[in-house]
């Protein structure tokens, strides 16, 4: 059970991190770092001349798909819903942080990136289930 707990926590701390795009930017410091997660400055979005309040609007429809997949697939680890949920609620998860992570890219979030990866390997090529939702 404590591995089911794990995996589950691990996922939807993941998915927690994703909030911090749609949450209220801290108050800058003098010398501090800037903050990581912003919904107005797509590299991608810029590039093409989409308005910054759109660019905001797609990257908050992509958190909550992130948070939507992550959760998912955190309650089917825990056997709460059908195993059958575990690959396409894992997938749909890191594909929108992938997403996400790269539209609005900035290099503190490449540990996401990493993450997201080694998740959608493990789901997509390798298939791995957890050993309790196979039986």
């Amino acid at each position: 059970m404590l591995v089911r707990l794990v995996l589950a926590a691990f996922l939807l701390g993941h998915a927690a991190i994703h909030a911090g795009f749609i949450s209220p930017r801290p108050t800058a410091t003098a010398g501090g770092p800037p903050w990581p997660f912003a919904l107005d400055s797509s590299w991608a979005f810029s590039a093409l001349g989409v308005d910054p309040s759109i660019s905001r609007l797609l990257g908050s429809a992509l958190v909550a798909a992130v948070l939507g997949g992550f959760v998912l697939a955190a309650l089917a680890a825990l056997g709460i819903l059908p195993a059958a949920l575990w690959p396409a609620a894992t997938a749909v998860g890191a594909l929108f942080s992938v997403a996400l992570l790269l539209l609005f890219f900035h290099p503190w979030l490449l540990l996401g990136l990493v993450i997201d990866v080694v998740i959608l390997w493990a789901v997509l090529v390798v298939r791995w289930v957890p050993d309790w939702l196979a039986s």
